[in-house]
């Protein structure tokens, strides 16, 4: 990615409790580096906990918008990290299943790890 490609975009990153710590930090930094404005997205308020691998917890990281504030209108495009409790809780709340379905339908580009 060269330098400018993201310039003056913001992408969210939608994640929860038991995300993969480096599949929501190596994105993270490569939206920087492009000139983007990564915003952390999720259901929960406050400040979610990273995984290294399924047992190991990792860092803390400061959610910037519930999902059920935000709009897929907001942002250029949408990062899902993986993670094993990440998938498990994102996937059946309805906030952010609204949040995901508004990227499809405007057409933005979804990455899912």
């Amino acid at each position: 990615m060269t330098e400018q490609q993201l310039q003056g975009q913001t992408i969210a990153f939608l994640a929860t409790r038991g995300v993969e710590q480096v599949e929501l930090t190596s994105p993270w930094e490569a939206v920087k580096a492009a000139g983007g404005q990564p915003v952390l997205v999720s259901p929960e308020s406050g400040s979610i906990t990273a995984m290294n691998g399924d047992w190991e917890h990792g860092d803390s990281f400061p959610v910037d918008h519930q999902a059920g504030s935000v709009t897929s209108a907001q942002f250029d495009g949408l990062v899902m990290p993986g993670g094993t409790l990440n998938a498990d809780a994102l996937r059946v709340d309805e906030d952010v299943q609204s949040f995901v379905r508004g990227f499809f339908e405007e057409h933005k580009p979804v990455a899912a790890i």
